[in-house]
């Protein structure tokens, strides 16, 4: 697999950058140097493949060579044709606001938003954007036109408050009557049965779902062994306790939670993608590509 320069897509070096329209133009050009293929495959005259003809459709594009075979009318699809509505939805509520390193999961997820967008945008897609806490908090429709809008919105959007995970998705369900690809950024603080009926609910309106979840390292880890008072990002409630005596069973808790969401978003028909948050924005960019690929395969 061709990989990418790193520099171009270290989270750390990265967050440097404030310009968010620079930032996710230097992810994806780092990102398809190294890729040598595109959602298009190359260019919108790519074949896809064959469809029953249905009223309405352009007469020009029937294959009268297998008409000739079959006596049936059959539309020629492109790449091209899989263009579809695509909705980031970030999660903007205070625990994003964590991170042991340099970089947040706020942060982050704003800067995969930022990158995937742009990468949608310059495939021919129509993007947009919900940000939401306890409910949607900014709300950008997909289109063709609004992607320096969606740069602007999240470069404006800083975490705080509370949280109702399941509810926000809900709503970004009731967005659009049309289907399309809604792509969840959050941390997943929620039970996976929940979270899992919540994304089975998008699947049904024929959406397809990719969720992003992202992880501090200290959040997976627990490191060190003094006593120390922990504070809920979102409450503000404080917690003594010393990691060391607890890391293990907290460790055992964490990975079960993480298999759990894996098994119930998987069962959705859901693409998860577990992140952490020091880790290079290509293996996102690779999970996104390859969802959109399958998802062209499959209309």
């Amino acid at each position: 697999m061709p990989v990418a320069p790193a520099a171009f897509l270290d989270p750390a070096l990265l967050a440097k950058i404030s310009d968010l329209a620079l930032l996710a133009r230097t992810v994806v050009d780092g990102f398809m140097h190294g890729q040598h293929r595109s959602l298009r495959k190359g260019s919108s005259l790519d074949f896809a493949e064959h469809r029953s003809y249905q009223p309405g459709d352009d007469l020009r594009r029937i294959d009268w060579r297998v008409y000739g075979r079959t006596d049936r009318f059959y539309i020629k699809e492109y790449d091209a044709d899989t263009n579809a509505g695509v909705l980031f939805a970030l999660d903007t509520s205070g625990s994003m606001d964590y991170g042991s390193g340099s970089v947040t999961k706020f942060v982050y997820g704003r800067m995969l938003a930022a990158s995937l967008a742009w990468l949608s945008q310059s495939q021919g897609d129509r993007v947009g954007l919900a940000t939401f806490t306890q409910d949607l908090e900014e709300v950008i429709p997909p289109s063709v036109r609004h992607l320096q809008r969606i740069l602007h919105t999240l470069a404006a959007t800083t975490p705080r408050g509370p949280s109702r995970l399941v509810h926000s998705i809900e709503r970004v369900g009731l967005l659009s009557t049309r289907s399309g690809i809604i792509v969840l950024i959050t941390d997943c603080y929620e039970r996976p049965d929940a979270l899992g009926r919540a994304v089975d609910a998008l699947r049904m309106h024929g959406n397809d779902v990719i969720v992003f979840h992202l992880v501090d390292a200290a959040e997976r880890d627990l490191p060190g062994d003094a006593d120390t008072t922990f504070e809920d990002m979102e409450s503000g409630a404080l917690l003594p306790l010393k990691p060391d005596d607890l890391r293990s069973k907290y460790q055992t808790l964490i990975r079960a939670h993480h298999e759990a969401l894996q098994s119930r978003l998987t069962a959705a028909g859901a693409d998860y993608v577990r992140l952490l948050t020091n880790e290079p924005l290509d293996r996102a960019l690779h999970a996104y590509l390859d969802a959109r690929l399958t998802r062209g395969r499959v209309r």
